[in-house]
């Protein structure tokens, strides 16, 4: 823990000597000593010190109140010990240990499997390889490859589905990925408020080698001494800088941070919270953020629509063997099936094929121990179910599912779908076998259908209101049915009408989707790959793209999106890619974030607006009179010690009032030039930093 909060330190104070206006003014401190003026080299390291203590401490403040909060979402492992299954802080893992893996878990240490069940792990962190790869118990020579290694399993990986009993053979940095890392520091994609800041320091260093070059030139010319010119040459482009800036932007940081983990919202990145006022389109999934995310099942029918008890005895059977990835609709049949008196005694699991996001089944083979008879039941989406079955069973009897069977199914489930109700099919057959696979998945008869409510929460439709009055829009990415989406866009206020579904993004080019996406408020029937083409689509299109997720699914949009945020309960490969987690999904926690980004870079921006004009008027002015007096009008101490006393006051700007038409969005538009563009207007000119 020492060695932790020292690091801790080191990298806050390593960062307080990253922005480019301290560099500016460490460059100035050097060439003053070079040239042994030992007052003005005190004078600017004392200013740079003031400003980077300044932005530690505060940064140092602001790290321990999110540090408590990290604590309660540090990656968590079930770990056999002591002859029984619990579960621990993945920092608590020694080789030798055995965990339990499933879908959405992010993996804690570099392991062996000993059991596995159609167990795929994305690896692309370390084999670069985009697609999920199969990992199984077995042998394999010393020397395999690192990517040919498919009975092992690596730190920094996540699992897509499946299930896996590992054995922990390295931990930390003794693993494959802690060795990458001591080698090379993944560098974190830069923000748009961090190019901002970079561009406008830029800026500033080509200005204040002008100043310099030409001031030199104009007093040599004149026949000063060199050192008296170079020293005021410096001292005027180095009085050019907002010196304060760097602390003045991390004061505010800190203290927004503080405020909103004080309302349980975890910021990873303080640089995220300028992202947040930036935002001006959130695409959210449906299910929890919404929806109040608890589903109910509200009834278990034939094909026909007639109340099956029968539907509702298989589906329970399904979800109460599953052991997979753990979700609401599992868990309300099982609530269903213990209110209805119904159990698992005399039922035996023989095998299981976990969900996957490409199936969209999930499928368990149990067998009654009465007679010995094996049942395959799968249970899953209802055009993904209906495609494995050749037959329906109608009033106790088998019937071959024809065409027009299937076009009076398909106006069924629209009809419950204009309802708000999820439908889930579930079909069954026998078998012999104790192994099944996805291949097995075939020549089913359908059962009947299951119908979930999940009524939207009662402040969403007043949360997308508020968003909208600050010009945030949002958009529902959801993998649901368009009916069930449209339902529910129609309560909440969005626009049902501009929808597009994933069959239809799959057939479109890239500049199609480009010109489709920000006129679209619902996304349905869509993969993980195209929730991620979908933020991209909006971001080409020059919008700052927040996205809200919680899924196993989500973790490639959140990683794209300039902000990503998900909640505390969400699976470990979602929060671990976002920016933001959310200690409850409350879109209304979201209204404030955006309004505190804006707040912080309006005050910002009133520094900078503020400094910038004075320092510039005092340095022209003394430049432009310097040629025409026999002395220097200020000696190069007073010019800093002038700008850096005329700065402390404006740390009150940390904490100033904001005009209500800036934090609600109303603005002159987005600048093209240092990329500050958290203001939500279509037009696209410079801001005040440009």
């Amino acid at each position: 823990m020492a060695e932790a909060t020292t690091a801790t330190v080191w990298r806050l104070v390593w960062r307080q000597f990253s922005s480019p206006l301290v560099l500016i003014l460490v460059a100035g401190g050097l060439v003053s000593a070079a040239l042994k003026s030992w007052a003005e080299a005190s004078t600017i390291l004392a200013i740079v010190l003031c400003s980077a203590g300044l932005g530690w401490w505060q940064e140092w403040r602001a790290s321990g109140a999110v540090g408590r909060l990290r604590q309660r979402l540090a990656l968590q492992a079930r770990v056999q010990r002591d002859g029984a299954w619990q579960t621990l802080p993945a920092r608590d893992l020694v080789p030798g240990d055995v965990i339990e893996l499933s879908a959405g878990k992010l993996l804690p240490a570099d392991g062996v499997v000993l059991q596995a069940r159609d167990f795929l792990v994305t690896e692309a962190s370390l084999t670069g390889e985009s697609f999920p790869v199969e990992k199984r118990p077995g042998a394999l020579a010393a020397d395999t490859p690192l990517r040919d290694r498919c009975n092992s399993v690596f730190l920094g990986s996540s699992v897509r589905s499946g299930t896996a009993t590992v054995l922990v053979t390295h931990t930390g940095g003794a693993t494959v990925f802690g060795e990458l890392a001591a080698g090379l520091k993944r560098r974190p994609p830069e923000t748009r408020f961090a190019l901002g800041a970079r561009r406008f320091g830029d800026m500033l260093m080509r200005v204040m080698f002008a100043v310099v070059l030409a001031i030199l030139v104009v007093n040599q010319w004149l026949g000063r001494p060199l050192i008296d010119s170079l020293m005021f040459s410096v001292a005027l482009a180095v009085g050019l800088s907002p010196e304060l800036l760097p602390a003045i932007v991390s004061v505010m940081l800190a203290r927004t941070t503080r405020a909103m983990a004080a309302q349980g919202v975890l910021v990873r990145r303080l640089e995220a919270i300028e992202d947040l006022g930036g935002m001006n389109v959130l695409c959210t999934d449906k299910t929890g953020t919404l929806t109040q995310g608890v589903m109910t099942l509200d009834a278990a029918v034939d094909a026909d629509g007639r109340p099956d008890a029968r539907v509702l005895r298989w589906a329970h059977l399904n979800a109460a063997f599953e052991s997979g990835i753990e979700n609401p609709l599992d868990a309300a049949l099982v609530a269903a099936g213990a209110q209805a008196g119904l159990t698992v005694a005399g039922w035996r699991k023989v095998d299981e094929i976990p969900y996957d996001f490409v199936r969209k089944r999930l499928t368990i083979v149990a067998q009654r121990e009465a007679d010995g008879v094996r049942a395959l039941v799968t249970k899953g989406a209802v055009p993904q179910t209906l495609v494995v079955c050749d037959r329906v069973r109608r009033a106790d009897a088998e019937v071959p599912l024809d065409a027009a069977l299937r076009a009076r199914l398909d106006g069924y489930m629209h009809e419950l779908g204009s309802q708000g109700l999820r439908v889930l099919a579930v079909a069954t057959r026998t078998v012999q076998t104790d192994r099944v696979g996805v291949p097995d998945e075939a020549g089913l008869c359908l059962e009947g259908f299951l119908a979930f409510t999940d009524p939207p929460k009662p402040g969403a439709a007043q949360a997308v209101q508020a968003l909208r009055a600050r010009h945030v829009r949002v958009k529902m990415v959801t993998g649901d049915s368009r009916h069930v989406a449209a339902h529910v866009a129609r309560q909440v206020g969005l626009d049902d009408a501009a929808m597009l579904t994933g069959p239809e993004i799959a057939g479109m080019r890239d500049e199609a989707l480009w010109h489709h996406a920000p006129r679209t408020d619902l996304f349905v029937e869509v993969d993980p790959s195209q929730k991620e083409r979908i933020v991209r689509a909006l971001q080409r299109t020059r919008h700052a793209v927040g996205y809200l997720g919680d899924g196993i699914n989500d973790a490639p949009a959140l990683l794209a999106a300039d902000v990503g945020i998900s909640v505390d309960d969400a699976v470990d490969v979602a929060r671990d890619s976002a920016d933001v987690v959310l200690l409850k999904p409350d879109l209304a926690v979201l209204c404030r974030g955006v309004e505190e980004g804006r707040r912080t870079f309006a005050n910002t921006l009133k520094y900078i607006a503020l400094t910038i004009s004075a320092n510039f008027g005092n340095m022209v002015s003394m430049a432009i009179a310097a040629p025409f007096l026999p002395f220097l009008p200020l000696t190069p101490t007073q010019i800093l010690l002038n700008n850096f006393l005329s700065d402390l006051p404006s740390m009150a700007l940390t904490t100033d009032r904001v005009d209500t038409a800036l934090l609600s969005g109303h603005s002159t538009g987005t600048c093209a030039v240092c990329a500050a563009s958290w203001w939500p207007s279509a037009s696209s000119v410079r801001c005040s930093i440009c």
